[in-house]
């Protein structure tokens, strides 16, 4: 299984990725392993991700998502405010 993914980081903003191990990346993220956008904003919580067949699948749903707006991310995540 592949996973497209979403953290909120300890400054409040996201970071969007994708994995085939997702208690592996969140906890690589947490460490200061995982991606360099992430070091200075640990600790990292996962907020959202989905699922794909394909590493293409989630591959294509990351950069989808990376192009949104903060606003429709938080829609995504179901927690935009009006």
């Amino acid at each position: 299984m592949n996973y497209t993914y979403i953290v909120k980081c300890a400054d409040g903003t996201f970071y969007t990725g994708w994995t085939n191990d997702l208690e592996k990346r969140i906890a690589a993220h947490n460490s200061g392993e995982g991606a360099k956008y992430t070091r200075c904003r640990r600790p990292v919580e996962l907020v959202y991700y989905e699922s794909f067949e394909t590493k293409e699948e989630a591959m294509s749903r990351e950069w989808h998502i990376k192009h949104l707006s903060r606003k429709r991310k938080l829609e995504l995540l179901g927690t935009a405010k009006n």
